[in-house]
């Protein structure tokens, strides 16, 4: 089996790849797309040159990489991807072949968390847009997507990832529920910058407080990216899925 957890920025999607990471079946994958994007944008993320420097930056062949993936040893793959990394020139094609994921969170959650990171941040950088318009693709593929909110992670991390392993189709691992902490050889390289709160824990956090109260551009973009997130809210799973 192949994993695609598609996910915007700020959003338990390095947690999730830390969770999958701790079962003996799975090798997991940080954004391998990370570096065709940046080329073929020229967007100056933090770190661009040492991102650039370390990753594959033809993206047909980093999805050769998807469709042919490095297992070493085990069983599946899961990949961490970033919706806003699909842009023209990025292929989708390896898609077909995996079971993907959607992960959600409150926008003005994420744009609260990743403007601490990279204040100028637009529409595109968050990637609701780009998550629906993924949706939409799966389902022309002839798939089922599935949606989990990562609220619902935080307030139950034991009966959602049931929830979820029992959906695609795979046996809840305990394992899943906590990992070492510290950095992990499979972070991706720019793991320093934006990976260092995460690297103290070892485990999900807790339910989150009331949403961020938000002013000026910052309420604007979340005001723009509700209406993708409603859609996709109303088709997540639920952690009542019977075991």
């Amino acid at each position: 089996m192949k994993v695609a957890m598609w996910s915007g920025p700020r959003n338990l999607s390095t947690a999730m790849m830390y969770s999958f990471a701790q079962r003996a079946d799975f090798n997991v994958l940080d954004e391998p797309f990370y570096g065709p994007y940046l080329r073929l944008t020229g967007l100056d993320h933090p770190m661009r040159q040492t991102i650039l420097d370390d990753r594959a930056n033809d993206a047909v062949e980093v999805e050769q990489s998807l469709i042919f993936p490095s297992l070493d040893g085990k069983t599946h793959a899961y990949y961490k991807h970033m919706c806003q990394h699909m842009i023209d020139g990025i292929p989708r094609g390896f898609m077909a072949d995996c079971v993907n994921v959607f992960l959600i969170r409150h926008p003005a959650r994420v744009v609260a968390s990743f403007a601490k990171g990279y204040p100028d941040l637009t529409a595109d950088d968050i990637g609701f847009d780009a998550q629906a318009e993924l949706v939409d693709y799966v389902l022309g593929l002839g798939q089922t997507p599935v949606v989990i909110d990562s609220a619902d992670i935080r307030d139950d991390p034991k009966g959602m990832l049931r929830a979820l392993c029992e959906t695609i189709g795979l046996e809840f691992d305990p394992a899943m529920l906590s990992w070492p902490a510290g950095p992990k050889p499979y972070d991706g390289v720019w793991a320093p910058h934006w990976y260092a709160s995460l690297h103290a824990t070892t485990g999900f956090a807790g339910p989150e407080g009331p949403l961020p109260e938000l002013k000026g551009h910052l309420a604007e973009l979340v005001e723009q990216t509700m209406p993708a997130y409603r859609a996709l809210e109303a088709q997540k799973i639920s952690q009542k899925v019977k075991l």
